[in-house]
């Protein structure tokens, strides 16, 4: 079943076995970004756009994960709706796990899922007049579907930062055959309501 298998590398094996073809999905979603492109008259537009259309896909993860894992618990508290995420989600998704889950120094309600490698905007080439678009998008938006569906409400934005030198050091061997490093990584930033934050603080007590 296909719902049964990852994204991931050229080549790669999942536990499972098996993952579904990167260049498919390449082709794909590059086609879904020039579908939205086409209607937006905006940048921002175009990425409410993405995420719109991710987010439908997040709340059918949520549900898939959930029946994969065989949970019959549900997640309250803040932090384990995000470690499901950065990890199950995501290796539902790509194979892998985030690689790194980060709270914000100034905001208490900020979050930040990291991916050295993000596969969505790895195939988009966007062009100088959308440069600040994020292609990665798409995956806030699946994000936001997922914690939306778990009870967490949150503003999920993707932003697209650059890697310093010596930050990442796994991308040289782990890279996909044939690509360049990366010189941006895809920065999740998960914003959640104050409705979220009272009730975590709640159960804290």
């Amino acid at each position: 079943n296909i719902l049964d298998r990852p994204l991931g590398r050229s080549g790669a094996r999942s536990s499972e076995g098996s993952v579904v073809s990167l260049s498919a999905f390449a082709y794909v979603y590059s086609e879904l970004v020039q579908y939205h492109q086409g209607r937006a008259a905006s940048i921002s537009e175009l990425e409410r756009r993405l995420e719109s259309a991710g987010y439908g896909v997040g709340l059918k993860v949520l549900e898939m994960t959930a029946y994969r894992a065989k949970e019959t618990k549900r997640e309250t508290r803040l932090m384990s709706i995000l470690h499901f995420v950065s990890s199950s989600v995501w290796k539902s998704l790509f194979g892998k796990a985030a690689d790194s889950l980060e709270r914000s120094i100034d905001h208490t309600d900020e979050f930040m899922i990291i991916d050295y490698e993000p596969i969505a905007s790895t195939f988009v080439s966007v062009p100088t007049d959308l440069g600040q678009l994020s292609a990665d998008a798409y995956v806030s938006g699946i994000i936001a579907g997922v914690l939306d569906g778990a009870g967490f409400s949150a503003r999920v934005t993707a932003h697209s930062v650059k890697v310093e030198e010596g930050e990442y050091t796994k991308q040289g061997s782990n890279a996909m055959p044939g690509m360049p490093p990366r010189k941006d990584k895809a920065v999740f930033l998960v914003k959640f309501s104050p409705e979220v934050l009272s009730r975590d603080a709640a159960l804290e007590r």
